[in-house]
């Protein structure tokens, strides 16, 4: 397992599946699930509609859901600036 996905997974939601950690979230009516990498040290977002997951643009997703993302890595020990990174 990735150390930094481990340190990620001890924050309130996060699962680490080896090098990767995820968390969703569920509120306003919307649910995202957020993807971390280690590897490639970048976060990605999928919207969730009718179970279905399709990846979405950063800027479509609520700003508190990117702050509390931003807040999260930063307390794992990730730099926080690699959540607006693109691929």
């Amino acid at each position: 397992m990735g150390e930094r996905a481990v340190a990620l997974a001890r924050q309130d939601g996060w699962r680490s599946e080896g090098a990767a950690a995820r968390v969703h979230y569920d509120g306003g009516g919307e649910r995202y699930s957020i993807e971390y990498y280690e590897r490639g040290e970048h976060v990605l977002y999928w919207a969730v509609r009718d179970d279905t997951a399709h990846p979405v643009a950063r800027e479509s997703v609520p700003t508190p859901l990117r702050e509390r993302i931003r807040s999260d890595l930063d307390a794992a020990g990730i730099d926080p600036a690699i959540e607006s990174r693109t691929l």
